[in-house]
């Protein structure tokens, strides 16, 4: 019988933390009204089943979860483009691009690369 897990703490330490960051981003947009939306439900389900699909060693939920990740940054992206290179500097700007900024470079650390390469079905 095949086990279904909610974390892996056989996965490299990028990873762990990547599948936590993809849980606590889930329940934070679900908490603040993202449900309500097409679009927030759509990165809620995205964000827990990549969450769950990279603890389970999946490669539809490691590429789920860098797509999810590179969605979080296209607020930003934009928010750089149409407000100039200034909007760095921003320090409630820097802060909310933690938590995105730190998804994506976890997902596509070397080391998580390489295991989701080799380990991953």
């Amino acid at each position: 019988m095949k086990t279904r897990r909610w974390t892996n703490p056989t996965q490299p330490q990028t990873l762990q933390i990547a599948v936590f960051l993809l849980y606590i981003n889930a329940v934070f947009t679900a908490l603040l009204g993202g449900i309500m939306s097409p679009i927030g439900l759509v990165l809620v389900i995205g964000q827990a089943g990549a969450g769950f699909g990279i603890a389970n060693e999946k490669r539809w939920g490691y590429w789920l979860g860098v797509v999810i990740a590179t969605i979080g940054l296209i607020p930003f992206i934009l928010s750089i483009a149409s407000n100039g290179v200034g909007s760095v500097f921003d320090l409630s700007f820097l802060l909310s691009l933690v938590m995105p900024l730190a998804l994506f470079a976890l997902l596509l650390h070397h080391q998580s690369r390489e295991y989701q390469r080799i380990w991953f079905s």
